[in-house]
C-alpha cells in the first residue's frame, strides 16, 4: 500500500521547521549567553560605583579601575596622583622588563639546544665511524669467503681428478 505524497511533504515540512528552530536556539545560546553576561556585568559595575564627585576623568582609555576616593589607601592615592604619561612610562618599563626576561630565557634555551645539538652530532659521528668499520669488516669477510669458496672448489676439483666422488 503506497502512502500519499501529501503525507511525505508534510513530514519534510515538519523536519525543516524543526531544523530551523534548532538552529535558531543554537544561535541564541551561542550569541545570547556572552551578551547576557556582558550586560549583567555592566549593570553590576554601574550599581556598585554610584555617582563620583571626586573630579576624576571619566575617560576609560586606560585600563585603570578608579575607586573615586572611596578607600583612603596611601599607595592608591599616590597612584592616582601620577600623570597619564608617568603611568604609560611605567607600563612601558614593565613591558621592557618582561621582554628582557623572555629574551634572556630564549638565549638560555638556545644555548641548551646548541649543546644538545653538539652532543647529537658527536653521537652521529661515532655511529658513522662504527658503520664504516662494520662495512669494512663485512667487505673483508666477503672477500675471504670468496677466496675460501675458490680454494674449496680447487680442492674438490683435485679430489675428483684423483677419483673421489661425492657419494663414497
Amino acid at each position: 500500500m503506497a502512502r500519499p505524497s501529501d503525507h511525505r511533504l508534510f513530514n519534510q515540512g515538519i523536519l525543516k521547521l524543526a531544523m530551523v528552530l534548532a538552529g535558531f536556539c543554537l544561535a541564541c545560546c551561542i550569541v545570547g549567553s556572552p551578551l547576557y553576561r556582558h550586560l549583567k556585568q555592566n549593570s553590576r559595575a554601574q550599581a556598585s560605583c554610584g555617582s563620583c564627585d571626586c573630579g576624576c576623568d571619566s575617560d576609560t582609555s586606560l585600563s585603570i579601575v578608579l575607586d573615586c576616593g572611596n578607600h583612603h589607601d596611601p599607595d592608591m592615592e599616590e597612584e592616582m596622583r601620577k600623570g597619564r604619561l608617568a603611568l604609560l612610562a611605567e607600563e612601558l618599563h614593565l613591558q621592557k622588563n618582561v621582554s628582557d626576561d623572555r629574551l634572556e630565557r630564549t638565549k638560555e634555551l638556545t644555548m641548551e639546544v646548541r649543546k644538545s645539538s653538539s652532543q647529537y652530532r658527536k653521537e652521529v659521528e661515532k655511529c658513522s665511524i662504527g658503520i664504516e668499520t662494520c662495512e669494512a669488516a663485512r667487505a673483508k669477510a666477503e672477500a675471504a669467503l670468496v677466496n675460501e669458496l675458490k680454494l674449496s672448489a680447487l680442492w674438490e676439483r683435485r679430489a675428483r681428478e684423483l677419483g673421489w666422488s661425492h657419494g663414497m
